[in-house]
């Protein structure tokens, strides 16, 4: 109960701005605990007055049943839409403080979990923590509405009274036995559906190259091992519920039918009226309140679950966040350093002592061979990693220091596989810059040299995409990404292999683009093509970890083997 009470504190967060709606919603339920209990009543002595055949009593009766059901109808009408409005309101709530706390989770965590793990908490754990107050009410209203019928069935018959008593305790506990049996299961059917979400954004993400691989048949098995693996194990939980719902049933109708034989004898023995006898009969309904009281003890344990999963998203310690400093500088030169900075994934030593410094305005070139640890360089300089040991520091200020728009707002990274959104390619530029003007937007494009072909499209820079920006190239994305970059406008650009689907012509033009920013935005560049770094202030050749030697590119012809015989190679494949 502590843990309950804990976490209906959380859940109350999101929904106290509610208070007027829950209190309305709170008489409602009383009036409907009230209409309950007179519904029977009013029932017994139609059934009366049509054996008296008083037929004025019979409509007077008929009349205010009448208002009762229609009573019973509005207040139904008004339980749900001030139920689905509490609701509305909190799950929005939920949903979008999640969503912003998933996206200040570090970057291990989701490669560690996977994104299935982060949609089931978005989703389904997120309505049930915005459903608990609504529900809680429903089924608190009904298991009062059911203590009122015991009352009166003690009133009218403490024979009746007692029999439904030992009768309720029985039934208590066989849901007790099932309620057990279910939250064992339930948990094992929440990972599981965790994997086959994962499982599912992975074949709609990947759906091209999956096609491409000509991988559909192994990605299918897998897929249908991971959903008959879910789905069995759902199976499983229902079937318990399935077993336990046909022992309630049948031990029902077993204890149905003995009351009926009691009522029997106590009317045969005058100890009992007909009219009582029929409200005694409607108020028997409280022995299926037992189930209603499995429901509650099931939405608690579910509630629970939930509550804590995203608990452990948003304030949790399970997953760790990003941790950024509190000095914030509006404006940046745009030099930095690394020094010894050492960085392993997992226990892949990647940077062991890294040095380096690049001056502000300066265009800097990263070469090695693949895994050598110049994508971890950007990815730290960005602070999507923290190094192990050693500082990295932006105009000469410790980034651990520094306050997120400081250094994200100062940054803007061009990946090899740059991710594009499912919107449109004007909401793709304006997601990074909100009061971006039409030229401004226009002269990005033409920059990366995008423009000619989104005037082919038929609805110009307002045509959606695709998920990922599957109905773009690969040279499509990347030269939207770029154009992504220049509508930023930030002074550190880092270009991480960023022309790779490029032609040749194409990637020209977009060097020349690049070229012209020189001097006034430090640009660090990754490129598998050397021919395209030639140009850069300094070239900086990495080998295990460390800077093994940098200069130009003359220089480094004449003073590094390693990178004279990487270029020497690329140009024999041109031939």
């Amino acid at each position: 109960m502590k843990e309950f009470i804990k976490n209906l504190k959380f859940a109350w967060n999101y929904t106290k701005d509610q208070k007027l709606k829950l209190i309305l919603l709170f008489f409602i339920n009383i009036l409907a605990i009230i209409v309950s209990i007179l519904m029977p009543i009013y029932y017994a002595k139609i059934m009366v007055e049509l054996s008296n055949n008083n037929l004025f009593n019979l409509f007077i009766v008929a009349i205010i049943l009448a208002f009762i059901e229609l009573a019973r109808s509005l207040i139904n009408y008004f339980n749900r839409l001030i139920a689905q409005i509490i609701y509305k309101d909190s799950f929005t709530k939920i949903q979008i403080e999640l969503g912003k706390e998933t996206l200040k989770l570090e970057n291990k965590v989701m490669e560690e979990n996977g994104s299935g793990v982060f949609i089931q908490r978005l989703s389904s754990d997120a309505s049930s923590l915005a459903d608990i107050f609504y529900n809680l009410f429903e089924y608190i209203t009904n298991l009062l509405a059911y203590l009122g019928k015991y009352v009166g069935i003690f009133i009218i018959s403490k024979i009746v009274f007692l029999y439904v008593l030992i009768a309720t305790i029985l039934l208590a506990i066989i849901e007790k036995v099932r309620a057990k049996k279910i939250n064992e299961k339930d948990k094992l059917v929440r990972e599981k559906k965790e994997s086959t979400s994962g499982f599912i954004a992975e074949l709609v993400r990947g759906n091209r190259d999956i096609k491409m691989l000509n991988a559909e048949e192994p990605f299918i098995n897998e897929f249908q091992n991971k959903i008959k693996d879910a789905n069995n194990e759902l199976f499983k939980m229902q079937g318990i519920r399935r077993k336990y719902n046909l022992l309630s049933s049948i031990l029902n109708n077993i204890l149905d039918f003995i009351i009926i034989l009691i009522m029997i004898y106590l009317l045969m023995k005058k100890y009992l009226i007909p009219v009582n006898a029929v409200i005694l009969w409607n108020y028997s309904s409280v022995l299926y309140g037992v189930d209603y009281f499995g429901r509650i003890v099931d939405i608690i344990k579910n509630f629970n679950l939930s509550a804590k999963r995203v608990f452990d998203v948003i304030k949790g310690e399970e997953f760790s966040k990003e941790k950024f400093g509190s000095t914030h500088l509006p404006h940046i030169n745009g030099d930095f350093e690394f020094k010894n900075v050492y960085f392993s994934y997992k226990k892949e030593k990647v940077l062991k002592g890294l040095n380096f410094k690049v001056n502000a305005n300066e265009t800097v070139a990263f070469v090695g061979k693949s895994g050598s640890g110049k994508t971890t360089i950007f990815n730290l300089l960005c602070k999507m990693y923290e190094p192990q040991k050693g500082t990295i520091t932006i105009d000469g200020i410790n980034i651990k220091k520094l306050d997120k728009d400081t250094i994200r707002g100062n940054i803007t990274i061009i990946s090899q596989n740059p991710y594009i959104f499912n919107m449109t390619i004007r909401e793709n530029l304006t997601l990074v810059k909100e009061n971006l003007t039409e030229e401004d937007m226009v002269e990005a494009c033409k920059l990366a040299c995008l423009h000619d072909y989104i005037m082919t499209l038929p609805k110009k820079y307002d045509t959606m995409i695709g998920e990922g920006g599957i109905n773009l190239s690969g040279g499509q994305k990347q030269r939207l990404a770029i154009a992504r970059a220049f509508v930023q406008k930030t002074e550190i650009i880092l270009f991480d292999e960023a022309t790779s689907a490029l032609d040749n012509e194409t990637q020209e033009m977009i060097q020349k683009a690049i070229d012209n920013m020189k001097k006034d935005y430090t640009i660090l560049i990754i490129a598998h093509r050397l021919s395209t770094i030639i140009n850069a202030d300094r070239i900086m050749f990495i080998e295990d970890g460390v800077i093994k030697n940098e200069g130009t590119h003359k220089e480094l012809l004449k003073n590094c083997e390693s990178y004279k015989h990487l270029y020497e190679s690329e140009l024999k494949s041109r031939k």
